[in-house]
């Protein structure tokens, strides 16, 4: 059977998704909804898709199994739930929405309608990164002691002032953290477990914003580990992001999207370090030229619809690392540290 897929937002990163589904057997792009009816056609006459400006008569759409949502991420949860109330699957960029609140409606929904619900977080499909996750709940490092990440990226004047929704509180929902950073912060929280405290700093140091361009975070987990974090988009000309994991029994060094050394007190020599990266500049730009990941996660979930099984990150899962932006600016907003509770 085939898949027909409806596109939510015509903008850059939905010609992302466009471009990694149609690499897909058994998948079509049905059609694609944006208010700006120009986007909307520029994106269909390229993809092959029937354009709608008008999100009612796109939702009326068929066949249509699902729907994948890359437009502001402050109508993600309204767009998701208009969505699965119409008896259709949900894919969504990253993230969920701009608050849990927001957020537990749409998961609530989802699971109303009895559809499947999945974020965009390219992390977890990433073999180097599944690899690495393996290592660390098998003891390979022993104990977690300390974490170190960082995400000190680049975007030029023009990336926040060309866009009518990018580092606003109420599109956005804020900027280098809960936009570019997120995704380090579900893959630290995937490779290992909640943060449960965290202390918090946060500015505009560079970009005319309305929300943050730079933070820093101190976190601790419920593991006992403590955690580093750094997040800008105003570090020129922009850098990989770097994770680094220590434990008790060695020391695990993330760049961009794979482990590039791995130093362990007994040594292994079954380790294989040889995984490829993308090769997205997501340092310094927003443009996605490798669309593996995206793909790997839209064939994760049409595979988890057609056997009925959670995808790879469902709603709930999607739904942590935005506590943990909520968590990192009450703590910076409020300058006292914040405690989790249920994450």
């Amino acid at each position: 059977m085939t898949i027909h897929i409806g596109l939510i937002g015509c903008g850059n990163i939905s010609g992302t998704h466009a471009r990694a589904a149609r690499n897909i057997p058994g998948v079509k792009i049905a059609a694609a909804y944006s208010p700006n009816s120009q986007k909307a056609r520029r994106l269909c006459s390229e993809h092959g898709c029937e354009p709608y400006s008008d999100f009612e008569s796109f939702l009326r759409h068929r066949p249509m199994h699902l729907v994948i949502i890359g437009s502001p991420s402050g109508f993600h949860a309204s767009q998701g739930i208009a969505a699965a109330d119409r008896g259709l699957h949900v894919l969504t960029e990253k993230p969920i929405d701009i608050t849990t609140q927001q957020a537990d409606r749409l998961i609530a929904a989802t699971e109303r309608a009895g559809a499947k619900l999945g974020v965009m977080f390219q992390d977890r499909v990433k073999p180097g990164l599944r690899q690495l996750r393996q290592w660390i709940s098998e003891g390979l490092l022993g104990r977690v002691l300390l974490v170190n990440a960082r995400v000190k990226w680049y975007r030029p004047p023009e990336y926040y002032a060309d866009s009518r929704w990018r580092g606003t509180l109420a599109l956005d929902g804020g900027g280098a953290v809960i936009n570019q950073a997120i995704h380090t912060l579900d893959l630290i929280l995937w490779l290992l477990g909640d943060v449960v405290r965290v202390q918090a700093r946060k500015t505009t140091a560079l970009h005319a914003i309305e929300a943050e361009d730079t933070a820093v975070a101190l976190f601790e987990f419920a593991g006992g580990a403590l955690g580093l974090f750094e997040a800008t988009t105003a570090a020129y000309p922009g850098y990989a992001r770097l994770v680094e994991i220590s434990g008790s029994e060695g020391t695990a060094v993330v760049e961009h999207d794979r482990v590039v050394s791995l130093d362990l007190r007994k040594g292994r020599q079954d380790i294989d370090l040889s995984t490829s990266s993308d090769g997205n500049q997501s340092a310094s730009s927003a443009a996605v030229s490798d669309t593996r990941g995206h793909q790997a996660l839209i064939e994760d979930f049409v595979d988890a619809i057609q056997k009925n099984r959670p995808p790879i990150c469902d709603g709930r899962e999607g739904r942590r690392s935005l506590a943990l932006v909520e968590a990192i600016y009450r703590a910076a907003d409020q300058l006292r540290p914040q405690l989790l509770v249920n994450p």
